[in-house]
């Protein structure tokens, strides 16, 4: 007997239901395991733990900023990467926000845009940054990995310079000369909305 899936609109038989189930409880579980993913990345940045961070890409993932100061392909260099970052990073404290993950035809691929923030000493100076990450995932022998990662930043400042950092355009302040932020000011909506 056929029924009418309401969500859809489609017609279909029990094997379409069970089907459909199978893919949504998968989708749930791959949903689950990302966003577990997304938390452990944040745990191994603040351990330092160059094992764990290693672990959580693709051997040919890509790592990079949209300012253009990271850029590392494949797990060998990523990992390099993250070493050269924590050299002059000291105690920190990463947390995620906002997580939007969204899947298309392949049951092994996902997308994502993570809202994040960081407490950082960073060259001897406590610094606060806001940041997204754009993502890619695969899912690998049943194991969720990041395939891809871009940073973007809305602001990166020494701690004494944060109040007042949003009505600035240079907000980009870890490095020794100041730098527009990669965002909002570069984003569709916002150029439509500010004259």
């Amino acid at each position: 007997m056929d029924s009418l899936d309401g969500a859809h609109g489609v017609a279909h038989d029990g094997a379409m239901d069970q089907a459909d189930r199978d893919l949504r409880l998968d989708r749930i579980e791959a949903e689950l395991a990302i966003r577990a993913l997304a938390a452990r990345y944040c745990f191994a940045i603040d351990d330092h733990d160059l094992d764990a961070v290693g672990e959580l890409f693709t051997d040919d993932a890509r790592v990079w900023s949209r300012d253009g100061v990271m850029d590392a392909q494949g797990r060998a260099a990523m990992v390099e990467q993250y070493r050269g970052r924590f050299a002059v990073l000291g105690p920190s404290n990463h947390f995620s926000h906002d997580h939007w993950i969204r899947f298309g035809d392949d049951r092994d691929t996902a997308t994502g845009l993570l809202s994040a923030h960081a407490e950082l000493y960073r060259n001897e100076t406590p610094m606060v940054t806001a940041l997204r990450y754009t993502d890619v995932y695969r899912r690998e022998q049943r194991q969720w990995r990041i395939a891809e990662r871009q940073l973007a930043f809305l602001y990166y400042v020494p701690l004494a310079e944060y109040s007042g950092i949003l009505g600035a355009t240079d907000r980009m302040r870890a490095h020794a000369t100041p730098a527009l932020a990669d965002y909002p000011e570069g984003l569709p909506g916002w150029r439509d909305y500010r004259p």
